[in-house]
C-alpha cells in the first residue's frame, strides 16, 4: 500500500506561480510511476503529467506543458508540480496519483492504484 499526501494548493492571482508537493510512503520496489491529475468544477478529472522513477516524463495536458512542470526527488519521496502564468481555467482540485511498473501513455485514470486526497487551487482574475 502506497499512501500520497498532496499539498501546496492555495488561492493564487492570474499570471502568478505555485508548486503543489505529493509525498509518498515507501514504494516496494523501484519500478514506478507517479502523476498529476485535476479534477475542475463540474467536468470530467484529466490528466496533467506523469513520470516515471527513472525521470523520464509522460505529458497528459499538453496546454498545460508549457506552464507546468512535473518533477521528483528520489531522496525525499516527493512528488512535485510546478505552475506557471496560472489562469483561471487552471482552477480545479489536484490529485496526485501513482502506480508501480511504467507510466500509461495516455492518462487512464483506472491505471493508477493509489492517490491523495487532492488539494484545491483557485486562480482569479
Amino acid at each position: 500500500q502506497v499512501a500520497l499526501r498532496e499539498s501546496g494548493g492555495t488561492s493564487v492571482r492570474t499570471g502568478g506561480s505555485l508548486r503543489l508537493s505529493c509525498v509518498a510512503s515507501k514504494y516496494a520496489h523501484t519500478q514506478y510511476c507517479m502523476g498529476w491529475f485535476r479534477q475542475a468544477p463540474g467536468k470530467e478529472r484529466e490528466g496533467v503529467a506523469a513520470i516515471y522513477s527513472d525521470g523520464k516524463i509522460t505529458t497528459y495536458d499538453w496546454s498545460a506543458k508549457r506552464r507546468f512542470t512535473i518533477s521528483y526527488d528520489r531522496d525525499e519521496n516527493t512528488l512535485y508540480l510546478q505552475m506557471n502564468n496560472v489562469n483561471p481555467e487552471d482552477t480545479a482540485v489536484y490529485y496526485c496519483a501513482a502506480r508501480y511498473f511504467q507510466c500509461p501513455i495516455v492518462a487512464n485514470q483506472e491505471a493508477f492504484t493509489y492517490w491523495g486526497q487532492g488539494t484545491q487551487v483557485t486562480v482569479s482574475p
